[in-house]
């Protein structure tokens, strides 16, 4: 599948993004998605179009339900887009974990961050999966809209994946900062930022109306081979329309090449 690369700085050369595929050697071609859908407020039939049309294998989402019946909306998504619930949502404060049928849990935890009085609780939502022969750690998250608190969550982010214990772990997210931005620097300096690395697709997340800044983001520990990265405007199944109507994001979809641990 080939889209139109653009992003800050002029357009990169068009790239095909691969499918999602088992190597020989037991590496994994996986895609992963990572969305903030608004606690599903808005058209949550144009949100299950768009990540249905990304084909993910692991999706990273932020501001799932969290409240009343919270459990029974994520099934819901899961169901409409041939999904299953990993973990999170309103166990970890709004961060949730999909996954396809081609990852097998080995290991899942919601971690709550340490509440500041006047704010959001915020959270991770963990987990340990294999895909092929690839032995992965993921993360969800959604930082603080505060600097300081940002700051301090970019690195207690960084302690969990160090002690995940995996070979690979990729982290995806709102992270609230621009590439600019001190916490995001702190992620970026020990993790791959994948849209740096590899850019396709288009660069910015926020807004769908106006979109002039890139708030969300995947990263990858080093071994990761990054194949693409960015919003997948133009990509067979999504429309211009649904991506408006879905949430107050656009989502970011990478493909990676994780080898067999």
């Amino acid at each position: 599948m080939t889209v139109p690369a653009s992003g800050q700085g002029g357009p990169v050369p068009t790239i095909s993004l691969p499918d999602s595929r088992t190597e020989p050697d037991g590496s994994a071609v996986i895609r992963v998605l990572t969305y903030n859908i608004r606690s599903m407020r808005d058209d949550c039939d144009a949100l299950a179009r768009v990540i249905s049309a990304c084909e993910p294998d692991l999706v990273f989402v932020q501001e799932a339900p969290r409240f009343f019946r919270w459990r029974k909306r994520a099934a819901w998504l899961a169901a409409r887009t041939d999904l299953v619930v990993l973990s999170g949502g309103g166990t970890a404060a709004g961060p949730l974990l999909l996954c396809s049928l081609r990852a097998t849990v080995e290991r899942t935890e919601d971690v709550l961050l340490p509440l500041t009085p006047g704010q959001h609780r915020r959270g991770f939502a963990t987990a340990v999966v294999r895909i092929g022969g690839a032995r992965i750690g993921v993360l969800s998250c959604h930082l603080s809209l505060r600097s300081d608190e940002r700051l301090a969550q970019a690195g207690m982010l960084l302690d969990r994946v160090r002690t995940m214990d995996v070979p690979h772990t990729i982290v995806a997210g709102d992270i609230n900062d621009r590439p600019q931005g001190r916490a995001f620097r702190r992620i970026a300096g020990e993790l791959q930022d994948a849209w740096a690395v590899k850019p396709w697709g288009s660069e910015y997340t926020s807004t769908p109306a106006d979109p002039h800044q890139r708030i969300d983001a995947v990263f990858t520990t080093g071994g990761v081979e990054v194949l693409g990265c960015g919003v997948p405007l133009g990509l067979p199944g999504i429309e211009e329309s649904d991506l408006r109507a879905a949430t107050d994001h656009l989502p970011v979809l990478a493909a990676l090449r994780v080898p067999a641990s």
